[in-house]
């Protein structure tokens, strides 16, 4: 009976995503097998896929045009990966300044949807995301999960907001999506104590094979699961998403639901994405969307070390992105990874620039270092927000749980004008952290304009 309902329940996915687009399953299994291909034979196919990108885009997107002919380029002058580097650095701000200039002709018969995505900043940067670009992007994702145990249709909870479509739409709907995708959806909104009992009562109840969602939103509610000593299903794994995880709410998830937690890097406007296998040892680069450059400041790709994300979209004809600035930072290796799969790796990823603070000396501070400093020193705190209002004004907010100890902030404090001299630490109680409009918690907001790179 229960190999019954898998069956069905894989069936059931399936079909759900072939309604959508026929060609997903094709896609999915192609992507399953390219996973074991080697290096080089999965650049040879991306570096075709790029050729015809860069062919659309000089033909049909007016800016890509005109740049090509102001620097005396042609389609044929970008044959492979490395010749990106022909071409120059595409940010948002170039984007929205030229807008119109990157609609394509004949956008009308491209199947697409427009979207929105926070960036670094917080100001919505609106971008088109072609039907084709989105199922071979869920194809990458499921095969990304697959790492660590996924099959299709398995059972799974998501602990989210609507960036990953969770509490977006109507009731009907979402049910249709739960049911046909066999999942539950739990909003990363208003985590008070009445919903964290819920969310348990959830999980225990409907048995998920696997768990995802954003590192804050599970480390919050595991932290009070662990604190309120109740008992919680165990998945298989847990798949982080849309944030950086942090190494202490890594000990944390593993330790209160008894698995392995995987994590993962992607963005929809760009189309780049990497994930974690049993190893452990790095993110999987995906070849087969997008091109990931890892760069230095003189916007030179880099084999091995730290540097920016620049992406090149490879089946998005309604907006191609060419060497897209992502805002993020991240480690590269040259390393083969021991599980035997071929593709690249990410040895981290630095954070997004949203989570650096820069002192009044220019020195770049990781929100690591506050993460680890409350991890230290947080005993009592339920919630807290760090955001930089000036380069000498950090204002940390507090949520105060029933065992807080004011003594600590002292300790915090010293902590903070002995590394970071120059810093006025301004503590504010509150009773609640506000969300984003995606429904994540970020710990960390730099409230100045973007400043780059860590040092």
């Amino acid at each position: 009976m229960q190999k019954a309902m898998k069956m069905f329940n894989r069936l059931l996915f399936i079909l759900a995503h072939q309604v959508g687009d026929r060609g997903f399953y094709q896609a999915y299994k192609i992507a399953m097998q390219n996973q074991w291909k080697p290096y080089s034979e999965l650049k040879g196919e991306q570096d075709k896929q790029l050729r015809q990108t860069i062919a659309f885009a000089y033909h049909n997107v007016p800016y890509y045009h005109r740049l090509f002919n102001n620097l005396n380029l042609s389609p044929r002058d970008i044959r492979q990966v490395e010749d990106l580097e022909k071409l120059p650095i595409l940010t948002k701000e170039i984007v929205k300044k030229n807008r119109e200039a990157f609609v394509p002709a004949a956008l009308q018969k491209i199947p697409h949807e427009t979207r929105a995505t926070g960036g670094s900043t917080g100001t919505p940067f609106s971008y088109r995301l072609s039907k084709v670009d989105r199922f071979v992007g869920g194809a990458l994702l499921y095969r990304g999960w697959g790492y660590g145990g996924y099959k299709l249709g398995d059972r799974m909870v998501f602990l989210a907001g609507r960036s990953l479509d969770v509490g977006g739409k109507s009731y009907l709907i979402t049910k249709a999506h739960e049911i046909s995708r066999n999942i539950r959806k739990l909003s990363s909104f208003d985590m008070a104590e009445n919903e964290m009992q819920e969310y348990v009562r959830i999980i225990n109840a409907f048995k998920p094979r696997f768990i995802r969602g954003y590192p804050s939103s599970l480390y919050f509610l595991a932290k009070w699961i662990d604190e309120s000593d109740i008992s919680i299903h165990t998945p298989m794994s847990i798949f982080s998403a849309s944030e950086k995880l942090y190494p202490a709410t890594r000990e944390t998830l593993e330790r209160v639901f008894s698995c392995e937690i995987y994590d993962n890097y992607g963005l929809n406007d760009g189309g780049v994405s990497a994930y974690e296998c049993p190893e452990h040892a790095g993110l999987h680069i995906d070849t087969e969307r997008s091109v990931m450059e890892v760069v230095d400041g003189s916007a030179k790709q880099i084999a091995c070390g730290e540097g920016r994300i620049v992406a090149t979209s490879l089946h998005n004809p309604a907006m191609p992105l060419l060497r897209y600035d992502t805002g993020d930072i991240a480690s590269i290796t040259d390393e083969i990874c021991a599980c035997g799969r071929g593709s690249r790796l990410l040895r981290e990823i630095g954070g997004r620039s949203v989570d650096m603070l820069v002192t009044p000396q220019g020195k770049h501070v990781h929100g690591w270092y506050f993460l680890f400093l409350f991890w230290k020193y947080g005993e009592g705190i339920r919630e807290y927000q760090v955001v930089q209002e000036t380069p000498e004004r950090i204002v940390i907010r507090i949520v105060p749980d029933g065992n807080f100890d004011e003594r600590r902030l002292a300790e915090i404090q010293e902590n903070i004008s002995r590394d970071c001299p120059g810093w006025e630490i301004v503590f504010k109680y509150v009773t609640t952290i506000e969300r984003t409009g995606a429904g994540k918690y970020k710990f960390i907001i730099n409230a100045l304009n973007d400043q780059g790179c860590a040092q």
